[in-house]
């Protein structure tokens, strides 16, 4: 590991640390029902178990990713390519967090997961569910548009045990293939944010497979009609982001050019102290195809 990742991992370690300090102090006299949110957000798509992949199969990475999400210890994190066998790993990793998710294909067990992770000890569940990008997002393992796999958005509404504050957490993973379908999901996303989150604040995380550059993004972003206002935390991070320019590396080298396909987007009220894609690679191994990204966000007070 070279100085400067060592010293972004620092950097980024920190502010958990300082992070959990302050708020277990704020703990003691009962929920501060004013005070500004602070949360830490990853999105990370880790990946599905394709044994065919050697050196880089799910069994061999497992304890990887898991020792990446603790280590950075986010508040809230949306996985992409998930399936039940991994999620169970992921559960038995990771006891301090709770999951919530179903498989695309069946609305059960079957096919990848985009599940919402939050700390335990953080937050209590609401309520959760998951609709799918098509026309018809209630049918379960239904395609839409020019998709080639069924596409789904998982969210959980999520009450802050230390501030009595609500947070809605979107998690998604856009189709590869589809340009009409990513720019359609888009477009779901939006109204099922206005419906879903109401007046609460949100975030939405996940692979898009769409730069910045992409109609898919920008519609995201566009805010037309009275529709949510959404905002990249790497566009709002205090700090410039950190770490590599994109986040797909293919199993590959670290990327050294490129845009950033997973993001971390929020809505009105939230700031960004920072941000990061992180390294792909722990001791020489990857984590994933996919580099995660991660964001230090903090929502003004009411």
């Amino acid at each position: 590991m070279n100085g400067r990742i060592a010293d972004g991992l620092r950097r980024f370690a920190a502010p958990a640390a300082v992070l959990v300090l302050a708020t277990a102090c704020a703990r003691l006299p009962g929920p501060a029902r004013d005070e500004a949110l602070a949360l830490r957000v990853m999105t990370f798509n880790v990946r599905y178990d394709e044994p065919r992949d050697g050196p880089n199969a799910w069994p061999r990475r497992k304890d990887l990713v898991a020792g990446t999400v603790s280590f950075h210890a986010p508040d809230v994190a949306g996985l992409q390519e998930v399936l039940a066998p991994q999620l169970a790993d992921l559960r038995a990793l990771l006891p301090a967090y709770e999951a919530v998710g179903v498989g695309r294909d069946d609305g059960r067990e079957a096919g990848e997961f985009n599940p919402v992770l939050f700390r335990k000890a953080r937050f209590r569940l609401l309520a959760s569910s998951t609709f799918w990008l098509s026309e018809r997002p209630d049918e379960p393992g239904r395609k839409g548009w020019d998709a080639a796999c069924a596409r789904i958005v998982t969210w959980a509404r999520l009450r802050d045990r230390w501030t009595g504050r609500t947070v809605v957490v979107f998690n998604t993973h856009f189709d590869h293939v589809g340009e009409t379908a990513r720019r359609e999901s888009a477009a779901l996303v939006l109204a099922s944010i206005a419906r879903i989150a109401s007046r609460d604040p949100f975030v939405l995380t996940g692979d898009f497979n769409s730069t910045r550059e992409d109609a898919a993004y920008r519609t995201l972003l566009a805010a037309r009609g009275g529709g949510p206002r959404l905002r990249d935390a790497r566009d709002l991070s205090a700090e410039p982001p950190y770490g590599p320019p994109a986040s797909f590396n293919g199993f590959r080298a670290e990327p050294a050019s490129g845009l950033p396909i997973d993001h971390i987007l929020v809505g009105p009220g939230f700031a960004a102290t920072r941000t990061a894609i992180l390294p792909a690679t722990v001791a020489g191994r990857f984590l994933s195809d996919h580099n995660p990204v991660v964001a230090d966000l903090r929502l003004a007070r009411r």
